[in-house]
């Protein structure tokens, strides 16, 4: 066999190994991104009325105003545009604000006038927080009025003007219903 022959040989093994790499990848990328399409906003995180897991250890004393949890990664820009906006709003009468971490909180969220709590990874599975950042606001005796995740800034403004401008300071769950789990 000469030399040629066995290079082109050689060069469609190469070839087809290339190409079912290229379409086990194109696989997996397309089951990843139908799982993450696939899954409805409203099957995120928990549905109003169901108790605030670890509530005790997020509010020690039983807070006067509804309770605004924050989801946040500290690689994550929106994570910081929110956490600004959440700084913004620290003083807001009415609201008082926990920011979670899975893991450490970057240092400039720890000279923030907000409660910043970091190891958080198993409040961010019990709250069924997926993405970040993700928002749960919870009423003072222990119940989710809303879960939702922020894609922006203005979305936690947002989030925080519908909560202060319902009843009592906290939205119907039947208007608010963004959770899909029991």
């Amino acid at each position: 066999m000469s030399f040629q022959t066995s290079a082109l040989i050689l060069s469609w093994i190469a070839i087809l190994l290339l190409a079912f790499t290229v379409s086990g990848l194109v696989r997996q990328v397309h089951a990843l991104s139908s799982g993450a399409v696939g899954r409805r906003a409203e099957s995120v995180g928990l549905r109003p009325g169901a108790p605030a897991p670890g509530f005790a250890r997020l509010a020690p004393a039983a807070p006067a105003v509804p309770l605004v949890l924050l989801f946040l990664e500290p690689d994550c820009g929106t994570c910081t545009e929110v956490l600004a906006e959440a700084n913004d709003h620290h003083d807001r009468p009415g609201l008082e604000f926990r920011v979670l971490y899975r893991e450490d909180p970057p240092a400039r969220a720890a000279e923030l006038p907000i409660t910043v709590l970091g190891g958080q990874a198993e409040l961010f599975e019990r709250y069924d927080a997926l993405a970040t950042p993700f928002a749960t606001v919870v009423d003072r005796a222990g119940r989710v009025l809303r879960a939702e995740p922020l894609g922006s800034r203005a979305a936690l403004h947002r989030l925080l003007d519908e909560v202060d401008s319902s009843p009592g300071g906290s939205a119907p769950a039947a208007a608010t219903n963004q959770g899909g789990r029991a």
